[in-house]
């Protein structure tokens, strides 16, 4: 049987992009809202029980926060590091167990996003064809203003990684949208097993995929659809006919410019880029 561990990010200080946003009056305070709205709830709702979480922090973390840390309960572990190694992972992993089972399955969840209530079931039933693998269940959900959509990411961000026990890699070895090039990779369809927001504090969520309502997905998703509406006829042919097709010509323009940046510039050089534009707002 394998062992199943969430593994989160929640405000490591990080070096690319990503730290401007964070640094931003208001980040901290809107993202433990999220938290406490989608995903937090998404996983305490887990069908499966099995599931350990580890959530890490930064060691400056303001004292209000580490109270509203406390109040949530055993409901995860918080470590608090001013970076994660490998080892240091692995080490962290370990001591959530007593005893291991025969294989560990690690999952990114990002601490504005929920799951499925029936994701970590589904995952560890899945076939396992090789000795490490990444798994995406690949239809989600993305919450946008605009209402409920339907998306299809083969290389999503709720990616897992199964593998043996001895010296894992973790979820984390990679970018999620490379993990095919270092890991054979398992496909799960079926309903949607995952759910994204896109809001102001997002990084690199946007609206993707087709407008639907957010009935079939109630139970699955408890709380976090309650105030979505229903779209009309007139809106989902809006979305089909006009909406949907200029997504995906901006996302399709989006990928061939990243695509190329990233052969020329290198990944570190494209993470580069990435700081500067941030940094000019």
């Amino acid at each position: 049987m394998a062992d199943h561990v969430i593994l989160t990010r929640f405000n490591l200080p990080s070096k690319g992009a990503e730290s401007y946003v964070r640094a931003k009056e208001g980040w901290l305070t809107e993202r433990v809202a999220l938290f406490e709205r989608y995903c937090l709830p998404s996983v305490l709702a887990q069908t499966d029980e099995r599931t350990r979480w580890l959530i890490y922090f930064d060691p400056e973390s303001p004292q209000w926060l580490k109270d509203r840390i406390a109040s949530h309960g055993d409901a995860y572990t918080p470590v608090y590091r001013p970076e994660v190694s490998r080892e240091e992972l692995r080490s962290d992993i370990r001591s959530l167990f007593s005893q291991t089972g025969s294989e560990l399955i690690t999952t990114n969840l990002d601490n504005d996003d929920g799951l499925a209530a029936d994701f970590v079931e589904r995952l560890c039933a899945a076939p396992r064809p090789t000795t490490t693998a990444a798994y995406y269940l690949v239809n989600g959900l993305i919450k946008s203003p605009g209402g409920l959509y339907h998306r299809v990411d083969r290389h999503n961000a709720f990616v897992s990684v199964r593998e043996s026990w001895d010296a894992p890699v973790t979820c984390w070895a990679h970018w999620h949208n490379h993990m095919h090039l270092h890991f054979p990779v398992v496909e799960l369809g079926g309903a949607p097993g995952w759910l994204q927001v896109v809001h102001g504090g997002n990084v690199s969520n946007r609206t993707r995929g087709r407008l639907v309502s957010p009935e079939p997905y109630k139970t699955a998703f408890g709380n976090s659809l309650d105030d979505v509406s229903a779209p009309g006829t007139i809106a989902v042919a809006q979305d089909r006919l006009v909406d949907q097709p200029v997504r995906f010509l901006r996302d399709s323009g989006r990928v061939a410019a990243k695509n190329a940046a990233m052969k020329v510039l290198g990944k570190g050089g494209f993470e580069k880029i990435k700081q500067k534009l941030a940094a000019r707002g």
